[in-house]
């Protein structure tokens, strides 16, 4: 892999339902590496760990970070430990997106344990990474991220700049709003959404990286409460919308839900608005096979 090819995604002018909106294309970063989870993770990338030799991570059954992960390890030369409380039966028998990518890169998978705790697996030769990269490290990454749109942001000569993408952890949203507060005088606001959980669990994990509100994103409420993972035909409808639109593929878990809220808020449109594109879409290839089960349509 070449590690250049993770800085400096392009930013695209479209228009999407009257609005203008740029996008930051980190789907483009690397075909195997991308999106939040390849800023995340960068710092592992490029810095050297003479002592690692493993990584431990824990979290969902079809994750983005886990795929991630599998790909970092290769590249490291590490072995990847992975826990998941538990392994559908349909995806035993039948093995695809994240889960089978990452398998085939050597992950080692532990199916119905207690997740691991840092403290317990404490060692010289171990990396451990929280869910979906809920880490101090990943600011640097994401301070990349910052220094990439404050660049161009520069260039297009605008002044103020509004930032959307959805949440999970909030990780990405909460440490690239710490940066433009920190390096660039908060001339760009960071706005984002829940897709796991509602607004008080993302104040909770914004918390516990950063005590200081100072540095917390804006956060709107969706317009109803999305249970992480669950299939919504309103979603899906944007995703298609998107694509048919403005040409581009989004990841189906999370993006739907940010365009949905995005939309719908058109306080957020009132300076230049510059969405973030999330990556995650090897994790498409199980979500549509879930909507086929659902909806019993050829999508």
């Amino acid at each position: 892999m070449n590690i250049n090819s993770l800085i400096n995604s392009p930013i695209e002018k479209y228009q999407f339902q009257n609005q203008t909106i740029f996008i930051k294309r980190d789907d483009l970063l690397n075909p195997h590496f991308s999106g939040n989870k390849a800023r995340k993770f960068h710092y592992y990338l490029l810095k050297e760990f003479p002592s690692i030799k493993k990584i431990v991570s824990y979290g969902s059954n079809q994750s983005n970070a886990m795929y991630s992960l599998s790909v970092l390890s290769k590249i490291r030369g590490w072995e990847f430990e992975y826990y998941v409380d538990h392994l559908p039966q349909y995806l035993i028998e039948n093995p695809h997106g994240n889960h089978k990518y990452a398998l085939a890169n050597g992950m080692r998978l532990i199916v119905g344990e207690p997740k691991p705790i840092k403290e317990q697996i404490a060692s010289s030769e171990v990396l451990f990474v929280e869910e979906g990269g809920r880490q101090e490290s990943s600011a640097f990454g994401i301070t990349q991220l910052a220094k990439e749109i404050h660049q161009w942001q520069q260039e297009q000569k605008i002044e103020e700049l509004n930032i959307f993408l959805p949440s999970g952890t909030g990780t990405t949203a909460l440490y690239l709003q710490k940066a433009f507060v920190q390096f660039f005088d908060s001339q760009s606001t960071v706005y984002t959404t829940p897709c796991v959980g509602d607004v008080a669990y993302l104040k909770l994990q914004f918390s516990l990286l950063e005590s200081e509100e100072i540095y917390h994103p804006i956060i709107i409420k969706p317009q109803k409460r999305y249970h992480f993972g669950k299939l919504y035909r309103e979603s899906y409808n944007i995703w298609l919308k998107l694509q048919d639109e403005i040409g581009i593929e989004f990841d189906l878990l999370y993006d739907p839900v940010g365009w949905n809220t995005m939309m719908a808020n058109s306080t957020i449109f009132s300076k230049p608005l510059l969405y973030i594109h999330q990556g995650g879409l090897i994790g498409n290839e199980s979500m549509l096979l879930r909507y086929q089960r659902r909806y019993g349509e050829n999508i």
